[in-house]
């Protein structure tokens, strides 16, 4: 597809990531920077009302996918259409209403200095959502309401809410401009375990009731299991598996993902002594310093001479379950 193109035929897809690179200039010496590769050629594409899970080891790459997807930071290359549209600077003005994120800190996410009220409404504000101030009172109770807060708590101020209240706070912004895309970076990593699953919840019974798409960045690959529709897994800035989240769970392929797979924790103390775990040797190489051909090949048991010569690209091998590996 070229450059210039500013649609894509694929109707089918809420969303289509091709190729997103994002890089970062460090700073080695005096005069000398090098590009660190925090994604390197990801691709993947959502349908309306889906949850793509993505997992993967602090480091990875998962959150500058989600920031980078939505231009919070500019991406070094590739391209992101949205309903079929090209997403870039002069096009994302006015798909920021329909694309909207939940940041994975609650506390430094929302501004201290605003009451509840003003925080969701800011979306309201800068959209121009409404035609009166009693119009935009009850659009921010509805939303408070939908998130399960209660409406005597639109003139407090964000330091009185537990971390679950305030992430839901920060979920009514998110849906204030009725957006059909949310990009959920680390949602409920903050919060105590009982409050993760009511926010789970929370997302599925919203997503029931509004038919919105999610991106749904985590490291718990239980939670992301349970929420997601498919998963993606990355490995330093790169997709090496991506299948139907039951697919994935009960046969990965690529090593890492049976790596991350086998530290789940298991509820059953008698199946949990019974699996087998797998240890990765060696340690995640640098991003500045990344070993040719497959990222993954140091710490590898099935590496060979053509994983050091070349990346492996997604092949599918069947029933959409997309998988980096030579070997396997």
């Amino acid at each position: 597809m070229s450059k210039e193109a500013k649609t894509t035929n694929k109707s089918e897809y809420l969303v289509e990531v091709n190729d997103l690179k994002q890089y970062f200039p460090i700073k080695v010496g005096f005069m000398k920077t090098i590009p660190l590769k925090a994604v390197d050629g990801v691709s993947f594409a959502i349908k309306p009302g889906e949850t793509l899970g993505m997992v993967g080891e602090s480091g990875c790459g998962k959150t500058t996918v989600g920031r980078s997807l939505l231009r919070l930071y500019t991406p070094t290359g590739g391209e992101v259409f949205y309903n079929g549209e090209k997403v870039d600077g002069s096009t994302i003005g006015h798909m920021r209403k329909e694309m909207q994120m939940v940041f994975q800190d609650p506390y430094s996410s929302l501004n201290p200095r605003m009451t509840v009220e003003d925080i969701i409404g800011e979306p309201l504000d800068v959209h121009k959502l409404y035609t009166s101030r009693g119009e935009r009172r009850d659009k921010i109770i509805n939303l408070m309401e939908l998130v399960g807060l209660n409406a005597e708590h639109a003139t407090r101020y964000a330091h009185e809410f537990s971390g679950g209240q305030r992430q839901r706070i920060g979920i009514a912004r998110a849906l204030a401009t009725d957006p059909k895309f949310i990009v959920c970076d680390e949602a409920v990593s903050a919060l105590d375990v009982s409050i993760q699953a009511q926010v789970i919840n929370m997302f599925e019974e919203l997503q029931d009731k509004l038919g919105v798409a999610y991106l749904f960045i985590a490291h718990d690959l239980l939670v992301v299991h349970h929420i997601s529709d498919r998963i993606a897994v990355m490995y330093l800035g790169r997709i090496v598996e991506i299948a139907d989240s039951n697919e994935l769970n009960e046969n990965p392929i690529h090593p890492y993902t049976q790596s991350l797979l086998s530290a789940v924790p298991y509820p059953d103390p008698k199946m949990a002594k019974e699996r087998h775990r797998i240890v990765l040797e060696g340690d995640v190489p640098s991003p500045l310093h990344m070993p040719s051909g497959c990222a993954f090949r140091t710490r590898c048991k099935y590496a060979t001479e053509q994983c050091a010569k070349e990346c492996p690209p997604l092949t599918d091998r069947g029933d959409g379950h997309q998988v980096a590996c030579w070997n396997k």
